[in-house]
């Protein structure tokens, strides 16, 4: 089961620094970040794959993008 981070209505950095904090608890994933700004898709879609994770990203209905990541 994936772990969902919801960082809408944050802004850079604090959601990349959410998804890091998730992983130092769960190395392995999966994660779920919801983000609502391109700013927080980019730079959470990077820190992911700098760790070793994959991406895809998903439009949601509510104006959301939820990014799904995985480990490789």
């Amino acid at each position: 089961m994936s772990t969902t981070i919801d960082t809408r209505g944050l802004s850079c950095p604090q959601p990349v620094l959410m998804f890091l904090t998730a992983v130092k608890t769960d190395t392995q994933g999966p994660f779920s970040v919801l983000v609502d700004n391109d700013a927080s898709l980019e730079n959470v879609s990077r820190a992911a794959r700098n760790h070793g994770f994959t991406v895809a990203t998903t439009d949601e209905s509510d104006g959301a993008t939820r990014i799904d990541i995985s480990k490789s």
